[in-house]
């Protein structure tokens, strides 16, 4: 068995090898040691990821989120085409909640965007499959960093699912891109606040068309409610654009307001103070998944769980309390 282990074991320098020369399969294969859950391969991860952290941080990094049906994968798909069009080298992940539950992976392989998968200057991830929506999270921050270290420019990060995947995803990216869809009179009886908050920008997607006037009406309506709200910076106040998907059309506005935000957000210091935040919330982010991870494998642990469990369900033991002997026996 320890052999075996060994042998299973990979090579750190020939993975850091491999990623300096922009080998794609190593990439895979250095990101899949990433997500692995077994302690050996995690130890083996955070080494790889140090080594690497000097090639790091210099990719524009934007989270993208929307409904299901606002079209995401295809606004991705087009979006990244642009780029690469434009000499960048764009690599997708993906934030799925759904898959920490499941064990499942909605974005499944590369054909929900079949273009940027056959781009040869593109790299498209499925999310974990497994862990807390803390872990998702975090390991999603390595694979980005082996991404910029890999030569990616442009990194976007797609959440698939809903609520506290769009606040991680926020929290991980330089710009919080929001689709929507024309119909602003519905869709704002739905409008979720804490999302349109935390939103860089609103595009409104599938302005073609008989949509075409729907869609500016929805811009319109999308720009009177951000004026009652605060913007996420006092250097930049969140616009509203249309684009399609489909035709392209907008693309190259929306990708320039990508790059006026930045430049903005440098200038006024505020681009350096979010990344320091943000690894200082990704060093939170897996000291909890690190936590949970001992919960669920330590012997001794997992064997007091179910009396305690069934202690506070039937009332002769207060969570409080029950909250007090796990960290005990965590020693925290």
């Amino acid at each position: 068995m320890s052999s075996r282990r060994r042998a299973a074991t990979p090579d750190l320098a020939d993975l850091a090898r491999g990623i300096r020369a922009r080998e794609r399969a190593v990439i895979a294969r250095a990101i899949t040691l990433v997500e692995n859950r077994r302690a050996d391969h995690q130890k083996a991860a955070r080494r790889l990821v140090q080594e690497l952290l000097p090639l790091t941080g210099k990719a524009i990094r934007v989270g993208i989120t929307g409904a299901p049906g606002v079209g995401k994968s295809t606004t991705i798909d087009v979006l990244g085409t642009f780029l690469t069009a434009k000499g960048h080298r764009v690599a997708v992940l993906a934030v799925d909640p759904s898959s920490a539950r499941s064990g499942g992976s909605i974005l499944a392989d590369k054909t929900r965007m079949p273009r940027l998968g056959n781009d040869p200057n593109a790299f498209v991830r499925p999310s974990p499959a497994s862990g807390t929506l803390g872990g998702v999270a975090a390991k999603t921050r390595e694979s980005m960093l082996i991404c910029e270290a890999a030569g990616y420019d442009v990194v976007l990060v797609e959440t698939i699912g809903t609520g506290q995947s769009e606040t991680m995803v926020a929290d991980m990216t330089d710009f919080f891109l929001v689709l929507m869809l024309p119909g602003a009179g519905d869709e704002l009886q739905g409008l979720k606040k804490g999302v349109v908050e935390i939103a860089d920008m609103i595009a409104i997607n599938k302005a073609d068309g008989d949509n075409l006037k729907r869609a500016k009406a929805a811009a319109a309506e999308y720009r009177a409610a951000l004026h009652i709200l605060n913007p996420p910076s006092p250097s930049w106040s969140p616009p509203v654009v249309t684009y399609s998907a489909l035709t392209g059309d907008g693309v190259a506005e929306l990708w320039a307001r990508v790059l006026d935000h930045r430049k903005r957000m440098s200038e006024a210091g505020e681009f350096d103070a979010r990344r320091r935040e943000q690894r200082v919330k990704w060093m939170w982010a897996m000291l909890e998944d690190r936590v949970f991870a001992r919960l669920k494998s330590d012997p001794a642990l997992k064997a007091k769980l179910p009396r305690i469990e069934a202690a506070v369900d039937e009332g002769r033991m207060s969570p409080a309390v029950a909250v007090d002997e796990i960290a005990a026996a965590l020693g925290v």
